[in-house]
């Protein structure tokens, strides 16, 4: 298997309804193992995400987790998922997704270095950035 980076999400008790959300956005297999499977806890805790994982037709890979049982969760503002390509129907779609219910920060729509772009945060406070570029 070759290297690949890819973004790995946290959060505080949410990851099963966000990596749902982002398989309905952008498709795909996803896999789920939550603490009580892997880690033999029971209850609320045991049905927290240990780690999920969405593999999708298009190559991308998302992975996520709830914050571990007695570890405080710390969002941070240092990260976007970055999503770029030339297909504007395909990644449209995706903005149209991202973006519904959550923040506009940026909308999609013609930059000065001629591509449309457009960032978001959506529901889950989670960053993304999409580029459509126009071709070469």
């Amino acid at each position: 298997m070759a290297s690949r980076l890819n973004p790995y999400l946290s959060f505080p008790g949410t990851a099963r309804q966000a990596i749902e959300f982002y398989q309905q956005v952008f498709g795909g297999d996803l896999n789920l193992s939550t603490y009580g499977e892997l880690g033999g806890m029971e209850g609320a805790e045991g049905d927290k995400i240990m780690h999920g994982q969405l593999e999708t037709t298009s190559g991308f890979t998302l992975m996520c987790s709830d914050t571990p049982p007695g570890t405080d969760h710390q969002p941070g503002n240092t990260i976007s998922v970055s999503l770029s390509g030339d297909d504007a129907t395909e990644l449209t779609g995706y903005w149209d997704k991202l973006s519904d219910g959550g923040q506009i920060t940026v909308p999609l729509e013609k930059q000065m270095w001629g591509d449309e772009f457009g960032a978001c945060v959506d529901r889950f406070g989670v960053s993304w950035m999409v580029n459509i570029g126009q071709g070469g």
